[in-house]
């Protein structure tokens, strides 16, 4: 295949950044064929920037169906994804998705299947595995340098969003338009990444969320969760949007020494000999192994949104390995479904999740939300933030 015709469906915030560097052909070996949104002014503005050249939809099934594209980059609400992309693979379309993978692992599961039922390329905007210091860790931790893991600590608190932000369109922070806050918008990212670099999921989940702490809302804007692991490892992840300034300071302790990434940095906190053999020999009173700090160099930059759009075009044209494969996305989401169905229930969720157990929850929430579709939708640059 010459170049692959990408079509996006949803040019509301994250659609219209993707569009951005699609339309100035800056993915090579993809040109943007066609979008589609529902709202006449969204049309309107492509038009007016892209021009003819990209055809423009009133629906997906129109854009689907119509011949012109070769696989769709689905930027709508969250609980669009699963339906967009079964419909898509059934078109005999590739698929690319953002972040999160759904609202509910049940729908994302069958979504799955769809895929790969399909044979087609499914990949998630998970850009953040393109920053050089995450892939740096999981190659540290997966090569066993860091010996066996026993804590994983993220605190992720610098999404600071002004109710402003909240305001700007009627599905946002609500069970029925959004599914979720903090855990199922800003910190898929983080939930995945955790996972994905200590190659580890919990075995259970305690988790305290507050909902509509800091805002006007109904969904989570602070968490902390507590996790245990198969291996006796245990972790934390606490985050918010209501914090500034924030912190993002990510450790992993191991039997071999620690690693943090803070502030664009990956430090070492290397253990000559490992925690295990040092206790087993050391007959003294209150000596530790002898540790080094190493600075770890970093080589290559965060590609992004870019970046993993790339790689989707490359899979498609050459069969380059995905980074952040579609059927991966089901794992950061099982993550924030336990801690949701954790401070519903006030106790533990045990991995893997109940979910229907999740799902009637979900259900009665969604019963009360304040989601209210008519309200005008604002459209927002996403400079700034990942």
């Amino acid at each position: 295949m010459d170049k692959v015709k990408l079509g996006i469906i949803g040019i509301g915030n994250m659609g219209t950044s993707h569009s951005g560097y699609l339309a100035a052909g800056e993915v090579d070996g993809a040109v943007l064929a066609a979008v589609c949104d529902e709202r006449e002014d969204r049309l309107a503005w492509a038009q007016e920037r892209m021009g003819e050249g990209v055809k423009r939809f009133a629906s997906a099934d129109e854009l689907m169906r119509s011949g012109e594209v070769d696989a769709v980059l689905i930027a709508t609400p969250h609980y669009d994804h699963p339906p967009l992309a079964v419909q898509a693979f059934r078109h005999g379309l590739h698929v690319l998705t953002e972040k999160p993978a759904g609202v509910y692992t049940k729908q994302v599961r069958e979504m799955n299947e769809a895929a790969r039922a399909s044979g087609k390329v499914f990949g998630i905007m998970y850009n953040q595995r393109t920053n050089p210091l995450y892939a740096k860790l999981r190659e540290l931790v997966t090569s066993g340098e860091l010996g066996e893991i026993r804590r994983t600590n993220w605190i992720i608190t610098n999404w600071y969003r002004p109710q402003s932000y909240y305001d700007s369109g009627g599905w946002r922070a609500t069970w029925a338009g959004e599914g979720g806050g903090v855990l199922l918008n800003q910190d898929p990212h983080q939930l995945d990444l955790w996972q994905w670099t200590v190659e580890m999921m919990p075995k259970r989940v305690r988790a305290f969320c507050a909902f509509g702490k800091y805002h006007t809302i109904e969904v989570e804007d602070d968490v902390t969760a507590y996790v245990e692991y198969e291996n006796g490892a245990t972790g934390l992840f606490v985050t918010t949007t209501g914090e500034a300034p924030g912190t993002n300071r990510y450790e992993v302790s191991g039997d071999r020494g620690k690693i943090v990434i803070e502030d664009g940095r990956l430090v070492f906190w290397r253990l000559r000999e490992s925690e295990r053999a040092f206790n087993a020999r050391y007959t003294g009173g209150f000596g530790q192994p002898e540790c080094w700090r190493c600075d770890i160099p970093i080589a290559g930059k965060e590609t992004g949104h870019k970046g993993i759009t790339q790689n989707f075009v490359d899979a498609i044209r050459k069969g380059t390995p995905l980074l952040a494969p579609g059927e991966e996305g089901i794992k950061g989401l099982t993550l924030s479904n336990a801690m949701h169905l954790s401070a519903w229930t006030d106790g533990w969720v045990d991995l893997p999740l109940d979910e229907e157990l999740y799902y009637s929850k979900l259900q009665e929430k969604i019963q009360t939300s304040t989601f209210r579709k008519e309200t005008a939708e604002r459209t927002m640059s996403t400079e700034g933030t990942y």
